[in-house]
């Protein structure tokens, strides 16, 4: 029986990445975002051309309600979640400086990007410590996607940097929690990617790069994280939960 990886956010930019890469590895993939099915059809199409069943539930993590619809929705087409990645997030409305950030947008950001998804992971490790019991020898394992801002302060991204790091807390402490089931979690943490995220500034990180922003002078592409989480889905890192690996182009190593 196939594999299936649960990927937020897996219609577009790094989400995609990562599906594309899962599917080549034999993965049947349940995608979340909230845009409307008709107009993510194409993806499945394309994601299926691997021989995979790819099927997309749409919701908000950052709700309860929706949650668990998407939840019981993937269990019904899927009967269990083998791998979850968490990729889903959101960038703030406005690039307003700290001390000018609203309540509003602050929340907006930490609900989906923090919230949601650490309870969206709480239900489903409750799940795939379910299963594990009843199949001690399938893999189940928690992925999950930050970011460069878990560690690197921008003043005018508070919300969406403080969100990235309490998810890198989160996955350290479902790591511990779930040692004990032989459930594997990792942190996966991206540095500039070419996304439709990044769009909007994307001149002046390349503006930075060509000035030595990263070692390696170019922006990430979403394959390039999407290689990675396949590896680490495929059973490639054994005896390393709890793990963060850092894909900035060695952006955060210190130089003299």
């Amino acid at each position: 029986m196939s594999k299936v990886a649960f990927i937020t956010g897996g219609t577009r930019g790094i989400g995609l990445g990562i599906a594309k890469s899962l599917a080549e590895k034999g993965f049947d993939l349940a995608l979340n975002g909230m845009r409307d099915k008709d107009s993510v059809l194409p993806v499945l199409e394309e994601l299926e051309k691997s021989g995979i069943q790819a099927d997309y539930f749409q919701g908000n993590i950052g709700s309860a309600e929706d949650r668990s619809r998407i939840l019981m929705e993937i269990r019904q087409k899927f009967g269990k979640i083998n791998v979850l990645v968490n990729n889903a997030g959101v960038a703030p409305r406005v690039r307003a400086d700290i001390l000018e950030v609203t309540e509003e947008d602050f929340d907006y950001v930490v609900d989906t990007n923090m919230k949601g998804t650490f309870f969206l992971s709480q239900a489903v490790a409750k799940s795939m410590i379910d299963s594990k019991n009843e199949n001690p020898d399938d893999f189940f394992s928690i992925i999950t996607i930050t970011s460069v801002s878990a560690v690197l302060a921008s003043t005018n991204r508070v919300a969406y940097c403080m969100s990235k790091t309490g998810l890198s807390m989160m996955n350290q402490t479902f790591a511990v929690r779930l040692a004990e089931f032989n459930i594997p979690v990792f942190e996966v943490r991206p540095g500039i990617i070419e996304t439709d995220m990044t769009a909007g500034v994307k001149g002046k990180y390349e503006s930075q790069i060509g000035k030595g922003l990263t070692l390696e002078p170019r922006m990430g592409k979403p394959e390039d994280i999407g290689k990675m989480v396949a590896a680490l889905a495929d059973e490639t890192l054994t005896y390393g939960t709890g793990q963060i690996i850092t894909l900035d182009g060695g952006m955060t190593i210190g130089r003299l």
